[in-house]
């Protein structure tokens, strides 16, 4: 009887140590890992749904009911939330746009040298149209630190064979400077297209490609309908977004 009992105990307590090491404790503000294998952090749900994240429920062991694992895959045009140390090199951290501690933010890859610029200074409304002042604004409210520079007037008389000619159109410049080309403004672009409603969007350009909502079908940047080459970064709108607006 003495044997059986110490046998007892001691399968007790390996399948407690077995349980453990497959379930360890989590704790709130902690990491996790949600949808997809995304990096999470440890929160209530409320909290990350008011920082508009999405949750998963059994992946924060040992809390209370109410702490889920949040996830936020998009926190900017091209950034992710994830915990600093999990941010790919070279890349910029952004402030603010994640749910839970200060050391889960939102992660930008830096290419071209571009992200985590202050806000632009918006044109003056005058030759350039209040409609396209206010859809910049709009623009950069929705990818924060993404554009470092707003261009909206042309040396050119009105009407023109540019939209800036007439003060409707503007130049979201997202690389770290004229000439050098980025992958950023792909985000961005897809933001104008989705948003193309508020925008009162006439068309937009980024990356040799052209969407047009009065003619094009919502689609990924890679769908869109090339445009020739016109011989420099800058001309192929690669290192800025060209939207123009009705």
């Amino acid at each position: 009887m003495r044997i059986h009992c110490c046998m007892l105990a001691l399968l007790t307590l390996l399948s407690l140590t077995t349980a453990y090491t497959l379930s360890p404790r989590a704790v709130e503000n902690g990491p996790c890992t949600g949808a997809g294998g995304a990096p999470g952090v440890c929160i209530p749900t409320a909290s990350c749904t008011s920082a508009g994240g999405t949750f998963i429920s059994n992946a924060c062991p040992g809390t209370p009911e109410d702490i889920k694992c949040c996830t936020k895959s998009s926190c900017s045009s091209n950034g992710s939330c994830k915990w600093t140390i999990q941010c790919s090199t070279p890349s910029t951290t952004l402030p603010g746009l994640c749910p839970g501690p200060a050391d889960f933010k939102c992660c930008v890859p830096g290419e071209g040298g571009s992200g985590g610029y202050p806000p632009p200074e918006l044109p003056a409304v005058g030759a350039c149209k209040a409609t396209a002042v206010e859809g910049a604004e709009k623009i950069v409210a929705g990818n924060p630190g993404q554009v470092r520079q707003i261009y909206c007037i042309r040396d050119c008389a009105c009407p023109g064979t540019s939209d800036h000619c007439c003060g409707m159109a503007t130049d979201m410049m997202c690389s770290s400077a004229g000439g050098v080309r980025t992958e950023s403004g792909k985000g961005i672009a897809e933001w104008v297209m989705n948003h193309r409603d508020e925008l009162n969007l006439k068309y937009v350009i980024w990356g040799q490609k052209i969407w047009n909502p009065s003619r094009d079908a919502v689609m990924p940047w890679s769908q869109w309908r090339p445009m020739e080459d016109r011989g420099s970064i800058t001309a192929n709108h690669w290192d800025h977004v060209h939207v123009s607006y009705n």
